[in-house]
């Protein structure tokens, strides 16, 4: 396990891996409770309790969120994902942490909240790009925000020291959403050829591992993303998967060369980062003696 761990600490100080964070985050960390939903199902049993859709499509968070579109508009799919993640959200110690890292040159995030940016809030080096959604802003992709959330030109994010990139949007700071159905017709007739993926996010993955934390794969919406962003990365990766996977999810980190990584969100951090932040304390001190 150390031999793992310090391959990975090498890959980090070398700005050579990109965490992949999931909703699952929210369940591995003792101690937090998120409020909101972390996962699609949930998600989906949420909003069908303010809005009332069929029974056939309850547990079917894109297929739930087409039938509101198309029954109640857009405007109101979008006011009922800005409720559910317009609120509070406690800090996660995994997100601190990666603020800290001077050599993260990105960070994948696939769920709707804003924590992240938070928890980048006290740097002024960092900027956002999301997904966004066809049916509110057609002929575009993606949207680009920097530190204070002001909407920047694309292109600017190559000057970025770190990119945090939401391929399915975020409630902050301009609250888009990939979600529905459509949503997801739109961008997956097109991902093949990777035109939904900004090129810096295409020029980052280049020779960088993954480390996926909180995800699953057992949609194929999942894998597809997933697949995806990957392409023309390192042949190589990890993934902190505690719960069972299915034959799915098992042939497809088989596919794409992921090594599952038997440790606890705690035990991951504190052998990963730990080491990091001793290196950082002692430079500095040496700094100050000097």
């Amino acid at each position: 396990m150390s031999d793992l761990l310090g391959e990975m600490i090498g890959c980090l100080e070398a700005g050579k891996l990109v965490p992949y964070l999931g909703p699952g985050i929210w369940r591995l960390e003792e101690g937090v409770e998120a409020p909101f939903p972390t996962d699609g199902e949930s998600l989906s049993e949420s909003l069908a309790r303010r809005v009332a859709v069929p029974g056939r499509v309850r547990g079917n968070l894109s297929a739930a969120a087409q039938y509101i579109e198309s029954n109640r508009h857009r405007k109101t799919l979008r006011k009922l994902l800005l409720e559910s993640f317009s609120v509070p959200v406690p800090k996660l110690s995994l997100h601190d942490r990666l603020a800290t890292l001077p050599h993260l040159p990105m960070i994948v995030d696939v769920w709707y909240d804003g924590a992240l940016r938070t928890a980048f809030a006290s740097r002024s080096d960092w900027g956002e790009i999301q997904g966004v959604s066809q049916a509110e802003h057609p002929g575009g992709w993606t949207k680009a925000f920097g530190p204070d959330g002001t909407e920047v030109p694309l292109d600017e994010s190559a000057r970025w020291a770190t990119v945090l990139y939401k391929p399915l949007g975020s409630v902050s700071p301009a609250g888009n959403f990939v979600i529905s159905d459509s949503d997801y017709v739109e961008v997956l007739t097109e991902i093949d050829i990777q035109t939904p993926i900004p090129p810096v996010v295409q020029a980052r993955r280049r020779e960088s591992r993954f480390l996926f934390i909180g995800c699953r794969f057992s949609t194929q919406t999942e894998r597809t993303y997933a697949r995806q962003i990957l392409k023309r990365s390192s042949d190589h990766h990890w993934a902190l998967l505690p719960a069972e996977l299915s034959r799915n999810e098992e042939r497809f980190l088989r596919e794409l060369r992921i090594e599952r990584i038997p440790l606890s969100l705690r035990d991951l951090c504190e052998g990963l980062f730990c080491p990091l932040e001793a290196a950082a304390a002692d430079l500095s001190e040496s700094r100050r003696e000097s």
